[in-house]
């Protein structure tokens, strides 16, 4: 996968994007920076301090000028600011483009502190990236009839009391909502949600074992929160054995809480279920 960082001169943000997620080593992904009106100039001597402190050195690199060759390269373009967008737009479709985070501002002209905070925003914005799965090859879809036998494969990898085909093809049937992590057509993992009014219930969320640790079940979760902003949605709610330690941590990362119990809700073995609720204030746009 090849991945494009642009900015305005190429010598602040896009330098410090590229040169971070380099250094991340990322399984078959090249990254580059380019500027839309760079003019060959060093790239900032702020910014390479504001690297060196993380222990990763950029001096000697010069910027570079954006061609429609780099832009035909690149599989996915970052863009450090939503103008840098609009003017991507002329030349590359809208799903090809993406901005980081909600845009980075300029430190140009400013002091240490500002790169250093600057520098800060895209690490913790790239970072996020890498655990929804933004730079793998996997995509959250919404899920149809052909995925259904995974889906059921994956409930009994998983859980102990798992939902039959038919069962799954009859909440679909019904209106439940399911997305599924898929990759090369096969199934990696999946979310459903039942959404009552502005409530919505999670019904199960599964990855497929040798498919944990990539971003997968953050990239679900956060699919539901893009669901809960279009269904306005007032909070989303999931049950989680108690001993789920794991899933339980996931959760609250996202900002889920326990908001109550459920005795004995599990079997095989018999368990109480935690409830826990992520509620939305102002239909807010979430970004973890």
């Amino acid at each position: 996968m090849n991945i494009l960082f642009v900015c305005t001169g190429n010598t602040c943000r896009s330098p410090m994007a590229e040169a971070y997620l380099d250094s991340k080593t990322l399984e078959n992904v090249n990254v580059k920076s380019k500027g839309i009106s760079a003019d060959g100039s060093a790239v900032s001597e702020k910014s390479v301090e504001a690297m060196r402190k993380i222990g990763i050195d950029i001096s000697g690199l010069y910027s570079e000028q954006l061609d429609l060759g780099d832009i035909v390269w690149a599989d996915k373009i970052i863009c450090l600011s939503l103008s840098h967008k609009t003017v991507l737009r002329m030349y590359a479709k809208d799903e090809k483009i993406t901005v980081l985070g909600d845009g980075i501002a300029d430190p140009f002209g400013q002091g240490q502190e500002v790169y250093d905070e600057c520098l800060s925003q895209i690490v913790a914005e790239i970072d996020e990236l890498i655990a929804q799965g933004f730079f793998s090859e996997f995509q959250v879809v919404a899920m149809e009839r052909e995925h259904i036998k995974e889906v059921a494969k994956l409930e009994k990898i998983c859980f102990s009391e798992p939902w039959s085909e038919n069962a799954i093809l009859e909440s679909f049937l019904a209106g439940t909502r399911f997305f599924v992590a898929i990759e090369n057509g096969s199934v990696l993992g999946y979310v459903g949600i039942s959404c009552i009014l502005d409530e919505g219930y999670i019904t199960n969320i599964a990855v497929f074992p040798e498919h944990r640790r990539k971003g997968v079940g953050k990239a679900l979760i956060k699919r539901l929160f893009g669901l809960s902003r279009d269904e306005k949605l007032s909070f989303i709610s999931l049950e989680v054995r108690e001993s789920n330690e794991a899933a339980i941590a996931l959760y609250q990362k996202f900002g889920f809480k326990i908001e109550g119990k459920r005795k004995r809700f599990y079997n095989n073995p018999k368990e109480d279920a935690f409830i826990m609720t992520k509620r939305f204030e102002n239909n807010e746009d979430i970004s973890y």
